[in-house]
């Protein structure tokens, strides 16, 4: 769990709740579901209107990452590829063979059977780098989603405010009405706004970051796969991976 996240949205939460209060204000007026509507439903159509469905339905299942991150364990990835070069050094490729079936992630799999299978260094790498780039723009489209999302959101958020200030027009005749009417029509530019600045632009750049780091970790393993099968010594490898870990 990822404590940060959920720090970090108490904390956007009570800022804007409580300087409204701060301010001689009712929290309760931050509180308009039509606005609401209006920015979440206009923003939610820009976003699918430019995003393939496929790419949209991706971001959307990144977006547990905000809470519950993939596992990374750079120290003790570098231990297994330590221990699988050891192995091979001693007693060559096709020992590690037993090492596969206990490994649940595909891409190290498929690394570690490469290897095993005798495939060349230099295909070795180049098959694995290919995998790297697909699996890296597969998923910086679905934090597209997101980034895209705190772009539109602003501007349907004006929109909700003009479309609010026009049935204020239409109540000109009666004034009393007039001061909620504005107050209530500019709620929808700050969901917009905030929505976009407190939500879906953070979350969008913390899915960046989570997908740069699982990078990282896949160029560490074909680092260390394409070292066993140049046959390099288990400390050279052990040392040069250390240097990823930070």
């Amino acid at each position: 769990m990822d404590f940060n996240s959920i720090i970090g949205i108490i904390i956007a939460l009570v800022a804007v709740f409580g300087g409204q209060a701060l301010d001689g204000g009712h929290p309760g007026s931050l509180v308009q579901f039509t606005s609401l509507a209006i920015v979440l439903g206009g923003t939610l159509g820009a976003v699918l209107l430019q995003s393939p469905l496929r790419q949209f339905v991706l971001g959307m299942k990144m977006s547990r990452w905000i809470f519950v991150p993939p596992l990374l364990d750079a120290a003790g990835l570098v231990e297994h590829i330590s221990v699988w070069s050891a192995i091979s050094r001693k007693e060559g490729l096709l020992a590690l063979d037993t090492h596969i079936e206990g490994i649940d992630d595909p891409f190290i799999r498929k690394g570690l059977q490469l290897v095993v299978d005798g495939i060349e260094p230099p295909v070795l790498r180049q098959v694995l780098e290919v995998e790297i780039e697909t699996f890296d723009d597969m998923h910086r489209q679905g934090a597209r989603v997101w980034e895209a999302a705190g772009g539109y959101a602003p501007t349907i958020g004006i929109l909700g405010a003009v479309m609010g200030l026009i049935q204020v027009m239409e109540n000109l005749a009666d004034p009393t009405r007039l001061g909620a009417g504005i107050a209530v029509a500019f709620v929808a530019t700050i969901y917009g706004v905030g929505l976009a600045n407190l939500a879906f632009l953070p979350i969008a750049n913390k899915l960046k970051t989570l997908i740069s780091r699982q990078v990282l970790m896949r160029e560490m393993l074909v680092d260390g796969l394409v070292g066993i099968a140049k046959g390099e010594n288990p400390r050279l490898i052990t040392g040069r991976l250390k240097g990823y870990v930070m």
